[in-house]
């Protein structure tokens, strides 16, 4: 079977392994391909072009080869446009990717939760600029969402999930890993009403 190459790849790192005295194996999530594994030979060297880009939370493009579980990086390029997140920023893009390492599998494409990765990063990266903190954490939580429903794990979030009736607008309702949205009981601690649910299903 002919090996596969791909070129000019839109790609973050999510995280990297050291491999060998002078290799390291990436944990990449492109737009085409999804989560990929790759081998970057020499990358630890001093003399390395790969040891000042391959960095988490900067836009790359790659180039990639072989058909084993684990492929071969050939060349990437740092596609610039905003700064290494720092402080809280910093640790709130660790928590992006760690997400995507826990929940995404290999080789499983979303381009269109890859745009939103890549807006949320930009959002991070500016919180060092100034962006609001209330912001950045808005941010978080609808990357969440979109993750989660791109992976199939998120029900619809304008009906109750047991019997798909309508929500009621003014109605409080709570969201329940492995039953879904449900009205809301007494004890319930948090909930928000059935026109807030609509609202996030319509922004989704």
């Amino acid at each position: 079977m002919a090996t596969q190459r791909i070129s000019d790849e839109p790609a973050y790192v999510l995280h990297r392994y050291d491999w060998s005295e002078s290799s390291l194996i990436l944990e990449v999530f492109t737009r085409r391909y999804g989560r990929v594994a790759l081998v970057a030979r020499g990358a630890k060297k001093p003399s390395s072009s790969f040891r000042p880009i391959l960095l988490p939370l900067q836009p790359l493009h790659l180039a990639f080869g072989g058909d084993a579980e684990i492929r071969t990086l050939k060349s990437a390029e740092w596609q610039g446009g905003h700064v290494m997140p720092t402080g809280d920023a910093l640790l709130s893009g660790y928590y992006l990717n760690e997400l995507l390492m826990r929940l995404l599998a290999r080789d499983d494409p979303h381009p269109v939760l890859f745009d939103a990765y890549a807006a949320t990063v930009q959002l991070i990266a500016s919180q060092s600029l100034g962006t609001p903190q209330t912001t950045l954490q808005i941010a978080l939580r609808a990357f969440e969402l979109r993750l989660l429903r791109d992976i199939g794990l998120l029900p619809m979030l304008d009906a109750e999930t047991a019997t798909l009736e309508p929500l009621s607008p003014q109605t409080p309702y709570v969201l329940v890993a492995e039953a879904g949205l449900r009205q809301a009981h007494e004890d319930d601690r948090t909930s928000l009403p059935g026109a807030q649910w609509q609202a996030l299903q319509q922004a989704l």
